[in-house]
C-alpha cells in the first residue's frame, strides 16, 4: 500500500470511528472494501464488539446535481420508521463527508437464472410495503416522470447528452456510430409508436399524475440490488435515486434493468399485483419500449465525462474493457424493442 493510500485509509477509518461512536457502537477497528457499488464506495466496518456495519461514501461532482446521500438516507429512514425491515437500517451520516453508516446485511447476489415467481412476489411486496403510507413530503425521484410526455422528454434529453461523447473514451467512434445510426433512428420509431398507441388508448400525453397516483419509488430497482439470505429472505439495497415517481416507470425499469434481467413472462403478474388501475397498467405496456431506449442511453454513460468520473470513483478498473462491455449491453438492450 502506498503512503497516499495509507493516509486515505486512515482518514476513512477515522470517519468510520466518528460514525460508529455517534450511533452508539463504540470504536471502529478495521475497514475492508466491498465489491459492487457503481456510484459509491462501500466498506465493511468491524467494530470492537458486535456484528459488523457498513460505511458508504457517495459520489459527488458539481457536474452532477444529485444528492445521493440525502436521497438514500431519507428513503431508508422513512421506510424503517414505517416498519419496513427488508432494508439496511440507517444508523448515522455525515453530510460534509458524503458518507453514512448502515447495518451490515449478510447474503448473496441472485443470478437471473435463479429468479422464480416467489422472488417477483417479494419485490412486489416490498414496493407495496414502502407505499403503505403516502409520503408527499419526500422529493421527486431522480429523473422522475409525472406524465407520458415526461417519459418521452427524458429519453430526448439523454439522447441529446450522448451527442457530446468524450472523444478520448475507448471505442468512442464506435459508440458515436451506434448513437447516430441505430439508437436515434430506433428512438424516432419508438416515440412515434408510443404517441400513436397513447392516442388510440385515449391516454392524454400531457396529463400530470395526481399526488394519489404517484408512488414512492426505489428508482434503480431490480435484483442487481438485492441480497438473499440463507433462509431465502430478500434485502433490498441502493436507493440513491429514490423518491416520488410514476409507478409505471418503476415497473418498466424493473423489467429493463440489464444486470439481472427479469423475464417478461412475469410482467403481467407484477403489474397486476401493484396496479389494479387499468390506465396505469396500460401506461406500463405503452412505456416498455420507451424505457428500453432510455436504458440503452444509460448504458452509454461511461462515454460521458461525468459518467466516467463516477465510475472511476467507485471502481478504478480498466476503462477500455468497461466501455466495450457497456456498448455491447446497449446494443443488446436496443435489440429488445418491438420495432
Amino acid at each position: 500500500m502506498s503512503t497516499s493510500e495509507a493516509l486515505a485509509t486512515d482518514g476513512l477509518l477515522a470517519l468510520a470511528h466518528q460514525l460508529t461512536e455517534q450511533s452508539g457502537f463504540g470504536r471502529a477497528r478495521t475497514l475492508s472494501r466491498l465489491a459492487g457499488g457503481k456510484n459509491n464506495q462501500v466498506y465493511r466496518v468491524d467494530i470492537e464488539a458486535g456484528t459488523p456495519l457498513v460505511l458508504k461514501r457517495y459520489f459527488s461532482d458539481p457536474r452532477d446535481g444529485r444528492d445521493r446521500l440525502s436521497a438514500e438516507w431519507n428513503f431508508l429512514e422513512r421506510a424503517w420508521q414505517d416498519g419496513v425491515r427488508a432494508i439496511p437500517q440507517p444508523l448515522a451520516r455525515d453530510a460534509d463527508a458524503q458518507a453514512a453508516l448502515y447495518r451490515f446485511v449478510a447474503g448473496r447476489k441472485l443470478d437471473a437464472s435463479e429468479l422464480k415467481a416467489g422472488h417477483i412476489d417479494a419485490a412486489a411486496d416490498f414496493v407495496l410495503a414502502i407505499n403503505a403510507r403516502r409520503h408527499a413530503d419526500l422529493p421527486a425521484a431522480s429523473d422522475a416522470c409525472f406524465s407520458i410526455s415526461d417519459h418521452l422528454e427524458l429519453v430526448e434529453r439523454r439522447l441529446l447528452r450522448l451527442a457530446a461523447l468524450d472523444s478520448l473514451a475507448p471505442h468512442a467512434a464506435e459508440a458515436e456510430r451506434f448513437v447516430f445510426t441505430m439508437l436515434r433512428p430506433s428512438w424516432d420509431g419508438v416515440r412515434e409508436l408510443a404517441v400513436r398507441e397513447a392516442l388510440a388508448r385515449g391516454l392524454d400525453l400531457h396529463r400530470t399524475l395526481s399526488e394519489a397516483e404517484c408512488w414512492l419509488s426505489p428508482s434503480d430497482f431490480g435484483f442487481h440490488n438485492v441480497l438473499e439470505t440463507d433462509d431465502g429472505h430478500l434485502t433490498f439495497l441502493d436507493f440513491e435515486y429514490a423518491g416520488r415517481d410514476d409507478p409505471a416507470k418503476l415497473v418498466v425499469d424493473f423489467f429493463c434493468q440489464p444486470e439481472v434481467p427479469v423475464p417478461l413472462s412475469y410482467l403481467d403478474r407484477f403489474v397486476t399485483r401493484l396496479l389494479p388501475d387499468e390506465a396505469a397498467q396500460a401506461r406500463c405496456r405503452l412505456l416498455l419500449d420507451v424505457a428500453r431506449v432510455k436504458w440503452a442511453c444509460i448504458l452509454l454513460n461511461d462515454f460521458l465525462p461525468v459518467g466516467a468520473a463516477r465510475r472511476a470513483f467507485a471502481d478504478a478498473s480498466e476503462r477500455e474493457a468497461r466501455c466495450a462491455a457497456q456498448l455491447e449491453k446497449a446494443k443488446a438492450k436496443l435489440a429488445e424493442i418491438r420495432i
